[in-house]
């Protein structure tokens, strides 16, 4: 892939400022296809030097040929709820979430993509999973729900996780346990009521859907906003269509059936949320077995996402339409994802947890075959798609830039849970520790250098599987990152 150049950069800034006011019939604003996977090991991702080789990425790589990829992209979190709520409003979201929780919500004042598209014009639409850590499930009437921020339509759930083949009311009913954050089954959400699905398996289900929303004729006089956020490839790693499963030599294993009342390990009649915590859990699947799981698992999602391409190509909309690809966190340790080289995962402010694949295309726009290699962030995709939809941000406490404004003394700032990270230039500081695995989680997992909350200073230029701490040899270095974070804390925090 050829380096960036700054030709490319000028052109994608020129494209993306002209306000809105100046469109020409010949300038239509773009439309915005938001692809969120779910859990992808950065490793795992064909278009980067450091791809282990295994995954089958094609058509997510299809994304790296017409556009740029970009090989330090970050999250604002380690794990789904929060570096989702951080992706939708383009602010940290731990601003108003002191505790660095699983749910910080989504605040009346806080401002979502979806609705600065839609006040400029566009149709909106989510499909698949919504997690904004709170009001989960039929929460019709809260700020969570994507029809009470910004979107028209709605087809999905609101959970960490969603059965991969169970969406049916029958099974719903016959289940006593059918809506837990992460265990779920049953119907989809559907705008203001739900959609019941006797058949089918969950990651094609989502791609139908939005395939159909592509063709929709009725929604053709305005550009459209489309997130489509599958939960491939978080758990359950093991559902996946037999043909993919013969691929990878992977064992089926039997669907949940709540008749079954001794089979996954507890004593409690149909409990899924024993059958979910037994396939889960690192055991039940061994090392072997899990990563064959996961690579199906990708297999299948990545053919997705190819034919939804395809979708767009067929119909003509591929020339005019922005197209954003970008995992909500870094590889779990507990599907067999490779983050290679980086070292933890999911779960942690180590860099396997927060740096991610990342890919943005708009033929014409954005550099084609680009590779961008300097820092970038997931809060950047709001005024990157703003801009492009010629819409103004007034909003000074927006945390992300323009994709395409190179910066060397950008500050990232990361809080989660008792462990927090700062990022300026090729240094990190961070306090992350990593001490709640008993045993190696996977065979792909490639455990930090500490695990105590110590303060660890690395070059990720030099250094990304952070194994070299210059803390003791670059005191000043420290003393600088660290005040940078505790004066943006002091700055912005809970100001909401």
């Amino acid at each position: 892939m050829k380096p960036i150049t700054l030709l490319s950069i000028l052109l994608c800034v020129c494209s993306c400022t002209a306000p809105k006011s100046s469109s020409s019939a010949s300038e239509t604003p773009p439309n915005v296809l938001l692809i969120v996977v779910d859990d992808q090991g950065y490793a795992d991702f064909s278009p980067f030097d450091n791809y282990e080789g295994a995954a089958h990425t094609t058509s997510m790589a299809r994304l790296a040929e017409s556009g740029t990829v970009y090989s330090q992209a970050y999250v604002t979190a380690p794990v789904c709820s929060p570096s989702r709520v951080g992706l939708l409003t383009g602010k940290n979201q731990f601003r108003w979430d002191g505790p660095a929780s699983w749910g910080p919500g989504l605040p009346e004042s806080v401002k979502t993509m979806a609705e600065y598209l839609r006040e400029a014009g566009y149709a909106t639409a989510r499909i698949g999973k919504n997690d904004l850590g709170r009001n989960f499930h039929a929460a019709f009437d809260k700020r969570e729900y994507p029809l009470r921020h910004g979107y028209d339509e709605f087809l999905g759930f609101n959970a960490h996780a969603h059965d991969f083949w169970l969406h049916s009311a029958e099974m719903r009913d016959r289940t006593p346990d059918p809506s837990g954050t992460s265990a779920v089954l049953g119907p989809l959400l559907h705008n203001e009521g739900e959609k019941s699905y006797d058949e089918g398996y969950l990651t094609d289900i989502l791609t139908d859907e939005a395939i159909s929303y592509l063709n929709d004729g009725k929604r053709k006089e305005k550009p459209f906003f489309l997130t489509l956020s599958y939960n491939a490839v978080h758990h359950l790693i093991h559902e996946v269509p037999q043909k993919y499963l013969d691929m990878y030599g992977a064992p089926a294993i039997p669907n949940y059936d709540p008749a079954d009342s001794l089979a996954f390990g507890k004593q409690v009649t149909g409990s899924y949320s024993a059958y979910y915590d037994k396939y889960s859990r690192v055991g039940d699947i061994s090392e072997g077995p899990l990563r064959n799981y996961y690579l199906a698992n990708i297999h299948c999602l990545d053919d997705n996402i190819g034919r939804l391409l395809d979708a767009l190509e067929t119909s003509g909309m591929d020339q005019n339409t922005l197209v954003v690809f970008i995992s909500d966190n870094g590889g779990s340790p507990l599907t067999g994802a490779s983050n290679a080289p980086l070292a933890g995962g999911k779960y942690s402010l180590w860099e396997g947890g927060i740096r991610v694949p990342m890919a943005v295309s708009w033929p014409g726009h954005v550099a084609a075959g680009a590779h961008e290699k300097r820092m970038v962030s997931a809060l950047d995709v709001l005024p990157t798609v703003a801009k492009a939809a010629g819409i103004t941000l007034a909003d000074a406490t927006l945390d992300g830039r323009l994709l395409s404004e190179p910066d060397s003394d950008r500050l990232l700032v990361w809080k989660w849970q008792q462990t927090w990270a700062v990022r300026r230039g090729e240094y990190k500081l961070t306090n992350s520790n990593e001490n709640h695995w008993k045993s190696r989680p996977s065979a792909q997992y490639i455990a930090p250098i500490s695990d105590s909350l110590n303060l660890k200073l690395f070059n990720v230029d030099t250094d990304p599987g952070e194994r070299d701490d210059l803390a003791a040899s670059m005191p000043a270095k420290v003393e600088e990152l660290e005040a940078a974070y505790r004066d943006w804390c002091a700055a912005n925090l809970q100001k909401y």
